[in-house]
């Protein structure tokens, strides 16, 4: 059934189903216009608790998502030239990178965002992995709760390796990083700097040649960009320069001009 339906069906097939799913939302009215359906879709896939679902619902999603993203435009590592030292600097969505390792600024419970259309990158990766990315974090920390008790959360620093499901990147590091409460400490520019050695380090122990970093614990965990880009390209440069040839190239995603005009400053 699903080779033959159009995008625009699959929208359709998929707002319902997941409708269906939720229960609590099986008599939403469902928008006529596709970009309303879009974002009925994506709320509900959102707030979606990491449970079963259909293996029709997930092949008719997986082909939805693929095809979302490449309409949005698929980028490769080799379209983003190296500025020195194997580091990159590149603007935009990180969810159309064709990378070995995205790298995700997660929180200490690691199921990804459950607010609807949030436009952190946490909710994004989520949304266009699709719903077996959260599966496999919950499977993940269900694993270290048994071992580290029920209350256990995600530390600082502490990467964690997903696949990247129907996303370009094979694989997706989630990371929590420091939250700056008040004045930045000391503390805080170590913790931020172990987040990119201890993801580097994760990286390089499962052969992901190129990595993609967001700029971790800015925005809602507020770090500020500026020093978080000096961290970022120091720690990055550092690392690389100690290892070289096992890691061909690190990308620094902004989203933010502000961000990009940091990076520009520090790399050029």
């Amino acid at each position: 059934m699903n080779q033959n339906m159009t995008q625009s069906q699959r929208l359709d097939y998929l707002v319902e189903a997941f409708k269906e799913d939720s229960r609590q939302y099986r008599d939403l009215a469902t928008p006529e216009d596709p970009a309303g359906k879009r974002r009925i879709l994506r709320s509900l896939m959102n707030i979606r608790l990491p449970n079963a679902l259909d293996e029709e619902i997930l092949t008719v999603q997986d082909d939805y998502l693929r095809e979302r993203i490449r309409e949005n435009g698929i980028i490769s590592a080799s379209e983003i030239p190296v500025i020195r030292d194997g580091m990159s600097l590149w603007q935009g969505d990180i969810t159309r990178l064709q990378v070995d390792a995205i790298v995700n600024a997660a929180n200490s419970q690691m199921l990804g965002c459950f607010v609807p259309m949030h436009t952190c990158i946490d909710n994004c990766i989520h949304t266009f992995a699709g719903v077996q990315l959260r599966a496999e974090c919950n499977r993940q920390m269900t694993l270290l709760r048994r071992k580290y008790g029920r209350d256990y959360e995600q530390p600082t620093a502490v990467p964690m390796l997903t696949e990247g499901y129907n996303l370009p990147a094979k694989k997706v590091v989630h990371i929590v990083g420091p939250i700056v409460q008040g004045r930045l400490t000391p503390a805080h520019e170590r913790a931020l700097a172990d987040c990119y050695t201890n993801t580097l380090e994760l990286c390089m122990e499962n052969g992901l040649q190129t990595v993609a970093f967001c700029c971790i614990s800015t925005g809602v965990f507020r770090f500020p960009n500026q020093r978080a880009a000096e961290i970022a390209v120091r720690t990055v440069g550092d690392w690389l320069s100690a290892h070289k040839g096992k890691i061909r190239q690190v990308i620094f995603n902004v989203f933010k001009d502000e961000d990009k005009a940091y990076y520009e400053k520090l790399l050029f």
